[in-house]
């Protein structure tokens, strides 16, 4: 047996992953993306074993809704041929191994550091002399950007080859604030603790990652949600998604300096914060999820709060989004602008919703359902154009969709129930939980200890993922169009630097 299949939210013994000979391993998963459009790798990372490394892969299925794992064991000193010299979406995931243990990859095309953890394998690669990549020509020039910007975003340094306005190379350089999330997970041992930790791993992602662990840590311990949790998780992470996208069109369009837009979008974002904060007391919905329980009940009072936001939100959206998209100097500006192609989306492993506006169909919410997607028959919106006016079009769908998920919802709250004993977390077990957040594809795996402890977790946020599809949208584009092609992807800092 290759592969063992196990569904999304699901633990199984870690024995029982089936450990191939490395050329076999990197055949198969190689063999997995040419084979077929609907597999992608969801994560891929190695775990020390003795002196060696134990690396584990997860292929997902979108058609199957099934997860492929394998796993190989192979000699930290060893020179190995590396899966992206056959298919460059490994291309990130081989990087971050390489930088952690020291692996070396003989073939590898672009074997840099990744996030600068403090227990990298080679303490000589630093921050501060990272190889950027350089044309030398007498007709070009470089402008760099960051690491510290004008405004209030986190650290990354953008390195842009320029011939005149024209760019035609971006490199962006991030890790300068490593601060070993992943780590943490294995020395904290409260509940409460951890979760208050994955609502940190971005801090625009609270729901969809503290969802993610959740399932982790109930698939480690046996239990079963309830159907009131799997509606209070599905209605939070629908209501994230509506706050981050109205919040993204407004910076979209003061990024073009169309002001009407910007003022009236940042506003339609603010009651539906706030009304989070009337939920569980916090704007970012910190607090609101937690493993086997659910602290802060859905009651009928709050969704007849919530229906009165949403009817004064969804005519003032859509006549904003009317005028937006009416209007020739925003269109101007948005069409054809940062394009990522279909091709080289898929090249790369694109996720979310950079991948379903270049054509893919990649969407857990459909392909990996869980909390109660199932019941409202998800379907992945798809734009094919790849460019800033696709990513801020899918903004507005989703919204809609979004729109139309909660007031569905909230025709269906549920009665209380009594939360179940969580058990203990069971001994020597792998976990695997995927979510789709607002911004793509989250996947968080966990392996447990003799006596049930977490002894190795890893998180992948999708901005893992898209950082290159942003450098690859910018080249060709005029340097002042790099801040709209930025803000159309909206890609994290914190949930890369781990």
């Amino acid at each position: 047996m290759k592969a063992i299949q196990v569904n999304n939210n699901s633990s199984i013994a870690f024995a029982a992953i089936p450990v191939l000979d490395y050329g076999d391993f990197l055949s198969y998963n190689t063999g997995l993306i040419a084979e077929s459009q609907a597999m992608h790798c969801v994560n891929y990372y190695g775990i020390p074993e003795g002196k060696g490394l134990r690396l584990i892969c997860c292929m997902a299925d979108d058609l199957s809704g099934k997860i492929l794992l394998t796993s190989s064991r192979v000699a930290r000193d060893m020179p190995l041929s590396s899966l992206t010299a056959v298919a460059l979406c490994f291309e990130k995931f081989e990087r971050e191994i390489h930088e952690n243990f020291g692996l070396p990859y003989c073939d590898h095309p672009w074997l840099k550091p990744v996030r600068y953890p403090f227990d990298r394998a080679d303490l000589t690669q630093t921050i501060a002399n990272y190889p950027f990549y350089s044309i030398d020509s007498e007709e070009l020039h470089e402008v760099g950007v960051g690491p510290i910007h004008a405004g209030v975003i986190e650290p990354g340094h953008f390195r842009f080859i320029c011939n005149g306005e024209q760019i035609l190379h971006l490199e962006i350089q991030l890790g300068y604030q490593h601060r070993g999330v992943e780590n943490l997970f294995s020395q904290m041992k409260g509940i409460e603790e951890l979760s208050t930790l994955a609502e940190g791993i971005a801090g625009d992602t609270v729901v969809g990652h503290t969802v993610t662990f959740a399932h982790v840590w109930e698939s480690l311990s046996g239990f079963v949600p309830s159907r009131e949790l799997d509606f209070s998780r599905t209605l939070a992470l629908e209501l994230e998604r509506m706050a981050i996208h109205t919040g993204d069109m407004s910076a979209l369009c003061t990024d073009i300096a169309y002001q009407l837009g910007s003022a009236v979008f940042g506003r339609l974002r603010t009651p539906i914060v706030n009304f989070m904060q009337e939920w569980c007391g916090n704007r970012l919905s910190k607090g609101l999820i937690r493993p086997a329980t659910n602290r802060f009940r859905f009651t009928e009072e709050l969704g007849t709060r919530l229906e009165q936001i949403l009817d004064v939100y969804e005519p003032e959206f859509t006549e904003m989004c009317q005028q937006l998209f009416r209007l020739p100097s925003a269109l101007s500006r948005f069409e054809r602008t940062g394009v990522v192609t279909t091709e080289n989306a898929r090249e790369i492993g694109v996720v979310g919703m950079a991948a379903r506006t270049s054509g893919i169909k990649r969407d857990i919410r459909e392909s990996h359902p869980d909390n109660l997607y199932g019941e409202v028959h998800h379907e992945a919106i798809i734009k094919r154009h790849g460019d800033v006016y696709s990513r801020i079009q899918l903004r507005k769908f989703e919204i809609l969709q979004s729109l139309g998920y909660v007031r569905m919802l909230l025709k269906m709250i549920p009665e209380e129930q009594k939360d179940n004993h969580c058990a203990a977390l069971s001994s020597h077990q792998f976990a695997i939980a995927l979510t789709e957040g607002w911004r793509g594809e989250i996947c968080h795996c966990a392996l447990t200890g003799q006596n049930g402890e977490l002894i190795h977790y890893k998180i992948k946020d999708p901005s893992f993922h898209n950082w290159m599809a942003l450098a690859l949208a910018v080249r060709n584009n005029e340097i002042s169009d790099f801040p709209i092609c930025n803000k159309s992807f909206n890609l994290s800092y914190c949930g890369h630097d781990l």
